[in-house]
Formats: structure tokens, sequence, C-alpha cells
């Protein structure tokens, strides 16, 4: 069933009043592919009454006020992006598309959704119930963080939204224990995975500078930094403690990692793949066309390149679902009218990080002074494509399933890594699950920089193209590599593109088409050499493109044609 929006729905339900109202900045589908709807579905599977108003009009009270007052509390959440990447471009332009707006026209999300929608809230609802932030733009915002828009530093999300409670990553054991704890009376101050505002410290909690000292000092930012970035493992981390004038931001230590069976059980609850009723008359939303027949295999990344927040927010340790799970979803997939044997991805992240595990990461969390991939992959990681390539081969024998692709991204370095069932992953991809090009994104072809994105040399790059080259001969494939680059990234001078316009065209034979500018987004290391134009590891100065003429001299470098 789809979640209530109007009070009709309710009728027809025989539900007088909601426990929980979930505001987002994206319409609605129901799909696992949206948080929004994931977080509404556990609720109501765990008995509590759930309704949802998607991208609200933020003017007026016509929306907000549309299902009444919860019971419980409100949950609010920008959507699946953060509204500041989903409005403007690395160029400070408004976005004129949005894939998760009817029509597709960029006029529903306002900029900063979260606290837009909060305040949207407080001005209708006088003394309501606790607002529960949540989702990307809340969940890399929780600290104090550089701001690309505001060119600044601003406060955790939480005071400028006047929000109660912040759930950060993936979040549904958080939400429902704040929803039990909210039900009897019970605080939900020492919950896992959240952060709240106190008027006193907790003393027995890491004491970060505070914000008054990171907005003035960059090197004390760059302390904050590291000490918020080692504290995100949850078998590891310490809680966390920031002041703030008179009060102070209360960090709980991550939440645990879900188990194979509770990930199964999310997965496999019944979502009707469809963006509801009441949104569809307002035009096509063009995100269906890329979730709907598509199966999420697994949650987390190893990678932690440091342009990408994922790993904040997800975590580094990967949660895969087990094979009968992603089965089920696939023959559910089939009995859709509208269904025509094309399963568009099977994936996650990365696609390829499917049923890797390192038990070290697991019993003793993260290591502190050894990456994951990074430069190459760790001997304790089970990098065994094995379980992948026996997943795919069920899936594609399902009747009714005419192509499984694999549009997520993969990690080519894992697969020349993989001495065993490297090799004959790739051949399977090659084979039965590419649709013509296969994505792969090695960013940059600079070592220098590379090393700054936390990204795999280019030795991976040569002998992953000489092995798809080979293979698709083989086979007598017509299928090529599209590359994924990023023009200006900290430590990145036009030497460098230079360089890198020289590799792709000798090396890759290629004219670079898939190139953006580097988006400094809160909460990733990348950002943090943006703002600070230092190396927060060795603390050296380094080059750092600002402008936005300059940024789009990189590009346009890259991707002239000449």
């Amino acid at each position: 069933m789809f979640l209530p929006t109007t009070k009709e729905e309710l009728s027809k339900l025989g539900w007088k009043k909601l426990d929980v109202i979930i505001v987002s900045g994206d319409t609605y589908i129901d799909s696992s592919y949206s948080g929004a709807a994931v977080i509404g579905k556990v609720l109501l599977n765990a008995g509590y009454k759930v309704g949802i108003i998607a991208q609200p009009d933020f003017k007026s009270d016509k929306d907000i006020k549309r299902l009444g007052e919860p019971e419980l509390f409100w949950g609010v959440t920008s959507g699946c992006v953060d509204s500041m990447v989903a409005n403007f471009t690395a160029s400070m332009k408004r976005r004129r598309q949005d894939d998760f707006t009817p029509g597709g026209v960029n006029n529903r999300r306002p900029d900063r959704a979260v606290i837009v929608y909060s305040n949207l809230i407080r001005q209708y609802f006088r003394n309501t119930k606790p607002i529960v932030i949540g989702g990307i733009e809340a969940s890399l915002r929780r600290i104090a963080h550089y701001d690309y828009w505001a060119d600044r530093i601003r406060r955790s999300i939480l005071f400028d939204a006047k929000a109660d409670i912040l759930v950060y990553g993936m979040g549904e054991k958080a939400i429902l224990e704040i929803a039990a704890r909210l039900r009897t009376n019970q605080p939900p101050e020492d919950i896992r995975g959240i952060s709240y505002i106190s008027k006193l410290p907790k003393e027995e909690y890491i004491h970060l500078p505070s914000f008054d000292q990171v907005a003035e000092d960059k090197k004390k930012f760059t302390e904050m930094f590291h000490t918020f970035y080692r504290n995100n493992d949850p078998v590891t981390a310490k809680g966390l403690c920031q002041q703030y004038g008179d009060r102070y931001l209360i960090q709980n230590p991550p939440a645990r990692n879900l188990s194979q069976d509770e990930i199964d059980k999310i997965y496999n609850l019944e979502y009707e793949r469809n963006v509801h009723p009441y949104y569809k008359k307002e035009g096509e939303v063009r995100a269906m066309d890329t979730i709907r027949f598509s199966i999420t295999t697994h949650r987390g990344c190893y990678g932690e390149c440091n342009f990408c927040a994922i790993s904040v927010h997800q975590g580094t340790a990967i949660t895969s679902r087990s094979e009968k799970s992603i089965i089920r979803e696939a023959k559910n997939i089939v009995h859709d009218p509208d269904f025509k044997g094309y399963i568009q991805d099977v994936g996650g992240p990365t696609a390829n990080m499917y049923s890797t595990n390192c038990d070290k990461l697991l019993i003793h969390g993260k290591c502190v002074k050894k990456d994951c991939i990074f430069p190459t992959t760790c001997k304790n990681l089970d990098n065994n494509h094995r379980p992948q390539i026996e997943l795919l081969k069920k899936l594609r024998r399902i009747e009714g399933v005419k192509k499984v692709f694999i549009a997520s991204g993969i990690r080519y370095d894992m697969i020349i890594d993989d001495k065993e069932f490297g090799d004959e992953y790739l051949h399977e991809l090659i084979e039965h699950h590419v649709s013509g090009q296969l994505k792969i994104a090695p960013e940059h072809t600079e070592e220098r920089v590379l090393g700054l994105m936390r990204k795999p040399g280019t030795r991976y790059l040569k002998e992953f193209k000489k092995r798809f080259d080979r293979i698709n001969a083989k086979q007598k494939k017509n299928q090529f590599l599209t590359y994924y680059l990023i023009a200006a990234h900290p430590g990145c001078t036009l030497e460098d593109e230079v360089k890198m316009k020289q590799y792709v065209s000798s090396e890759l034979h290629i004219h670079p088409e898939q190139v953006q500018i580097f988006t400094p987004t809160p909460s990733t290391y990348s950002t943090l050499m943006y703002y600070t134009e230092t190396n927060p590891w060795t603390g050296e100065k380094m080059f750092v493109e600002k402008s936005i003429g300059g940024k789009e001299k990189q590009k346009k470098f890259i991707t002239h044609k000449r």
C-alpha cells in the first residue's frame, strides 16, 4: 500500500490520526530507493500509522496542514539529494531540471529544504510534537560544516532547523527506537545514531573545538574534521560534543550495522514501485526510469573517495542482502504489468562490493592507519566476486527476465586485485550485463591528483581497459567504456588537466564527455581541502581553483574538441 497523503485516504484506512508525518523534498515514490518511503514503511510495519507530505508549498499552509498534527513526531528530509546540490550546479547556476519532481521542472524543492520545512511546521503548529530531521542533507550537516553556497562555516543544521532530534546515517534502527520512546514517554537522548541540542555538555564524550573556534580558525576546523571523520565507525566511535554559545551539540555514537536478516526485512517490505497517484497526475517523474525496475543488493562502500560522502552516510562496512531476498524481489518485478523484461540495475554504491567483507572491520572496526582498497586492496578484505557471479546467473534464469544490467559503478581495481574470480566476473559483465557501455570512474589520470582524491593509480585503469578490450574482441562485442572524470578538484591545476587530456587521448583513445566540475559538499575531505586550501594530512598549502571561470576553463580544456 501507499502511505496516505490526504485526509480522504486516512478515512479509507479507518485512521483518525497519524502517529508520524513525513515531509520530503522529493515527490512521493513508494520505492526502496526513497529514504522517506523506506522509513515510512519500516514504521508502518512496526504498527505505527504513518502519512507523507511530499514537496509541500512552503509559502502557505495548504499542504503542511493537510494531514493535521501527528501524535508522536514529524519526520523531515530534503529527499534523496542535498537540496543545494539538487538546485545548483558547481558553477552556481540554478538547475532547471529535477528528476524527483513531477513534470521534471525544478520548482518545488526550496533551498535548504530541511530548514525551510522544519520552520514551516513551527510556523503553523505552535508547541507541536518533536521534529526529527534525517536523510542526506541533515546527516552531512550534523556538525559545524563548510557550506560552498554561502562560502562560510555554518552551524549544525539542528540549530537553524530548530529541530529536536537529528538522525544521521541509515536511520531505520534509530527511528524505531525514537518512535518507541516517544510512545511510552521515555527520553530518547541515549539512542545511537542521533544528535540533539543540550544545555549541558556531555563530559564523557570527545569535546570538539567550539563553533566559534572553527568558524574563525581553519586549523581548528581541520582538527575538528579529523576527529569527526574518525568517529563514524559503529564499532569504535565515541560520542562527540560541540559548544554553540550557551548550548551544546551532542552526537551519540553511530547506530550498529544492520545484520543480513535486518536488511532483508527492510527490502522485503511491500513497495508499490511507483509514484503515488496524488502526485503522479502532476506529470512524469524522470527518476522512475532508472529506479522502478532496479534492485539494491547492499549498502556501504569501502572506497572512501575524498570527494564522496557515501562512506560517512552509509558506512564503510558492506551490509549485503541475502541471495534469497534479492531473487524474491526480482520475481516480484516480473509480475509488474509494466515490466518489459529488463532489470535496469543490480547493485549499490559500488556494484561489485556485494557480499565482500572483512572480519576485522566488523569485529574491531575500521583500521586507523590503513584503507580498505587504497592504494591497493587490503589482503584482509575478502574481495571475492564469486557471490555476485552466482547471483547474476540466477537472476538471468528467472522466467520473464530478458536482460539484467549493471548500471551502478564498479571498482575496476577490485576486479584486477581479485586474482581468483576477477576475470570471470568481467567476462560475465561483458557477455550478459552491459548495455553497450560500461561506466567506470577513474576521475583523473595524474597520480598526484588521484592521491588527493583517494582513487587508484592509472596502472589499474590501463590493465582494466586492456582486459575489457581483449574480452570484447573475443566475444565479438562492440561495447565501450564510459569514463567519468572530475575537473577542478582541490590541488588540480590547468597543467594537470592538460596532462589528463593528453593521457585520455593517447592511452584511452577517447574524447572525454562525462566531465563534471568538483562540487564541495559537506563532510568530505575534498571539501575540507577546498575550504582551507591546505593538505589536511601534511599541513602544506595547495592550489585550489575557486573562481567559476577558472573551473569552467579546466573542464572546457578536457572536453574541447581540437
